[in-house]
């Protein structure tokens, strides 16, 4: 079988090498097709930081094994890493965190096992990087939260929990202030939990989930959770069990899956062969074992345990009374210990059942939509407009506008009701959000809502509008602080 590699920048092309020294070694059964990816690709033209002949590679094998890769700063270009995950919808980014013997921490010195899998969500929420100044004071990042996208990466999770044999499986959000988009994520996590009685399904907020991490993370197995809150908690579990440089990282998708290490290109050390390669070695197991080669991913996964077992370190890490070996030589180290069993978490060596990618071209992009249940109507409208005016005479315009159809509900500032109550201890800024709703129950039409927006143009300048939606009997928008 095929897999397209990718170097990386900074330490990337020595830690790979070390790791597929280590493969070769072992006579893992792979080919590889080296790609141009990262800042040096950036830096000849190519706007996503990849050519068109890697991207060609990676979508004809369906792997992507890559090192750790640099995005320009100050150039306006998305990072690579994100839009590689984004451009081939791996919706499901898997990170392992578990107890390594040889590497201390406080919780391995005090007993504590730690075998944690954080499954984030990988392409949704504010990692679309969809923003906007509103004024020249008040910028915004939209965040979007689908049901189709939150349905994937669930029942991912819940799949992979069932074939891994956990216990638990919990849910990290924040529905308790962003009600309707982590909402719809805990609805999603309940509804795919009652396909999986087996598996005892709860959910926590995510800031008392970094509290109880830190203190009793042994009561943890499988979690949850959207973009942001994922890419936050998984490093933080890095930090239990000894730093990035132990942290692995799969991005799962349907057609293309990218196996990578979590920490970055450390150019302080780039060329000095004094990187450690563990992290890029975990993440290239789990590649392994994703396409049925069982028994090398164990085989190699015992000897980096016994390695470790052993006090052998690189710089990062270890007893420092013992010399450290540099990347070359701790790749070695590995090798020679092919066949020997750790005292701690051995794997079992299983057959090789080597999976068959069904490799084929799309004719078209897939449309993700859930049926629609209840029916849609639209309720009004929330104009957001730029103003340094007071409440009160911002109001005074919008009631000029409002006409037969629409009532002036509200006005808010920066999501705090400041008019038709408030106090003048709210500070503003100079962007308001109007919300207008209909006068009855009836229905408007956005012929109605585009007549109101071409009215209100008039007094003000508009930086956005969003329709307020009522599904069913349900209100589809947020209320404001203090409405």
């Amino acid at each position: 079988m095929k897999v397209a590699v990718a170097k990386g920048d900074g330490i990337g092309p020595e830690i790979m090498e070390a790791v597929l020294n280590i493969f070769n070694a072992n006579g893992v059964p792979l080919e590889y097709e080296y790609v141009d990816m990262g800042k040096w690709v950036f830096d000849k033209g190519y706007s996503n930081g990849m050519t068109p002949a890697a991207q060609q590679a990676i979508e004809t094998y369906g792997i992507l094994f890559k090192g750790p890769m640099e995005t320009p700063k100050g150039k306006g270009v998305k990072s690579v890493n994100v839009t590689a995950r984004k451009t081939w919808n791996t919706y499901a980014n898997k990170r392992v965190f578990q107890t390594l013997h040889g590497v201390d921490t406080v919780f391995s010195k005090a007993g504590i096992p730690i075998d944690i899998t954080i499954v984030r969500e990988n392409i949704e929420d504010t990692y679309g990087g969809i923003e906007h100044m509103l004024t020249h004071d008040v910028s915004l990042s939209r965040r979007f939260i689908t049901r189709p996208g939150s349905m994937q990466v669930i029942r991912y999770a819940f799949e992979m929990a069932k074939k891994k044999e956990a216990k638990r499986i919990t849910c990290g959000h924040k529905a308790n202030i962003m009600k309707l988009t982590d909402g719809l994520f805990l609805e999603c996590f309940y509804e795919v939990a009652k396909e999986y009685p087996e598996l005892k399904a709860d959910d926590i907020i995510v800031d008392d989930l970094a509290m109880k991490l830190v203190v009793r993370p042994n009561e943890f197995d499988v979690v949850v959770l959207t973009n942001l809150q994922g890419d936050i908690i998984s490093d933080l579990c890095a930090g239990l069990v000894g730093g990035l440089g132990f942290a692995p990282s799969a991005n799962i998708g349907d057609h293309i899956s990218i196996f990578e290490a979590v920490h970055g290109t450390a150019p302080d050390i780039a060329g000095r062969n004094i990187a450690n390669p563990t992290a890029l070695l975990l993440s290239g197991l789990a590649m392994l074992r994703h396409i049925g080669l069982m028994e090398n991913a164990a085989t190699i996964e015992n000897a980096l345990l016994y390695t470790l077992e052993s006090g052998v370190h690189t710089g990062d890490f270890g007893n420092k009374q013992t010399p450290s070996l540099n990347t070359t030589q701790f790749a070695a180290a590995i090798i020679s210990n092919f066949g020997k069993t750790p005292q701690n978490g051995a794997k079992p060596l299983l057959a090789n059942s080597i999976v068959t990618p069904t490799l084929f071209q799309p004719d078209h992009n897939a449309m993700m939509e859930s049926k629609e249940t209840e029916l849609e109507r639209i309720q009004g409208a929330d104009f957001f407009i730029e103003s340094n005016e007071q409440p009160a005479d911002i109001a005074r315009k919008c009631l000029r506008h409002a006409g037969l159809k629409f009532k002036l509900i509200n006005i808010s500032n920066r999501g705090t009701q400041v008019w038709p109550t408030g106090s003048i201890y709210t500070n503003l800024v100079n962007q308001y959000n109007v919300r207008f709703e209909t006068v009855d129950e009836n229905a408007l039409s956005q012929h109605d809502i585009s007549g109101l927006y071409v009215s209100l143009i008039g007094d003000f300048k508009i930086c956005s509008l969003e329709l307020l939606l009522m599904l069913g009997n349900k209100r589809a928008y947020s209320l404001a602080q203090g409405q």
